[in-house]
């Protein structure tokens, strides 16, 4: 017999297959499920899955058809510190969708359709550390207080994608950042793009394949690494004047000019004022006399 407040094997051998079946029963179809893990890589999913555990702190959906994230049915996943969306086809606005898993420590997005980053696509995943958002060849742009809120980032992947400029602040005011993917991108080379890449000479990040991180245009500068690219940029940006230069002196010129005439007509008005003045107060001292 089994002592006393102890379940006999019958019942310990019940138990335990309704929490295997349970744990069966609250994962999603097509995926695997683990202790706070669901993966459902590669079972070419067209949406989010559904009846993921509330508990789960790590979900995978790499290798998928998913191309929207439903903000709500995230939220629902607070506990969430680990998020693969990998090789899917998400795109377009992102901006809110994460706003319900602020423990987000992990979050990759490359091989995506991805054309933008906002200040509202990551702002609230204030936990952030890994960011990979390399590999999508429609992200255009990147706003220049798009991570301003993601201050513990240390790994930011942004390499093979439609990129041509990056502000230099939306990278240099990340304290944390120690790893930054830049390769394979269409930079545009120009005297707007000199601080940057005087910023990556200087700075202690990390920054991978270095050697593929070039200049895409102006022409006289393409494939050009970024040191070389520095040192031309600057020979060029510090010593040409553009056409807006030569408007912009023409213009403080002529200010010079009329604040120049403005007041020695104004000297010379005040000077008759004065002349005048003085004279007439000359006769009226004559005419008392007399």
């Amino acid at each position: 017999m089994s002592p006393p407040g102890r379940p006999r094997p019958l019942t310990l051998v019940f138990l335990l297959g309704m929490g295997m079946a349970s744990e069966r029963i609250n994962c999603p179809s097509r995926c695997s499920c683990q202790y706070l893990e669901v993966n459902c890589t590669g079972q070419q999913l067209q949406e989010f899955p559904a009846a993921i555990p509330l508990d789960t702190r790590q979900l995978i959906l790499a290798a998928n058809n998913v191309s929207y994230l439903p903000a709500v049915e995230l939220s629902f996943l607070a506990d969430l510190v680990y998020l693969d969306c990998s090789k899917n086809l998400l795109g377009d606005d992102l901006d809110f969708t994460f706003i319900g898993v602020a423990k987000l420590v992990y979050l990759d997005l490359s091989f995506n359709s991805l054309t933008q980053v906002t200040f509202s696509t990551f702002s609230h995943l204030l936990s952030l550390v890994v960011l990979k958002i390399s590999d999508n060849p429609n992200l255009v742009a990147i706003e220049k207080d798009a991570f301003a809120n993601n201050t513990w980032l240390r790994h930011l992947d942004v390499s093979r994608t439609g990129l041509t400029f990056l502000d230099t602040s939306t990278v240099q005011d990340l304290p944390n950042l120690r790893f930054l993917g830049l390769s394979d991108n269409l930079w545009h080379c120009n005297c707007s793009f000199l601080d940057f890449i005087t910023w990556m000479t200087e700075s202690n990040v990390h920054f991978p394949d270095a050697d593929n991180i070039t200049c895409y245009t102006p022409e006289g500068l393409h494939a050009l690494k970024m040191a070389a690219a520095e040192a031309q940029l600057r020979f060029t940006c510090l010593t040409q004047l553009y056409k807006r230069d030569y408007i912009f002196l023409c213009l403080v010129g002529f200010c010079i000019f009329f604040a120049g005439t403005t007041a020695a007509w104004l000297a010379g008005v005040c000077a008759i004022i004065y002349e005048l003045h003085t004279s007439k107060g000359e006769e009226e001292e004559e005419e008392e006399e007399d």
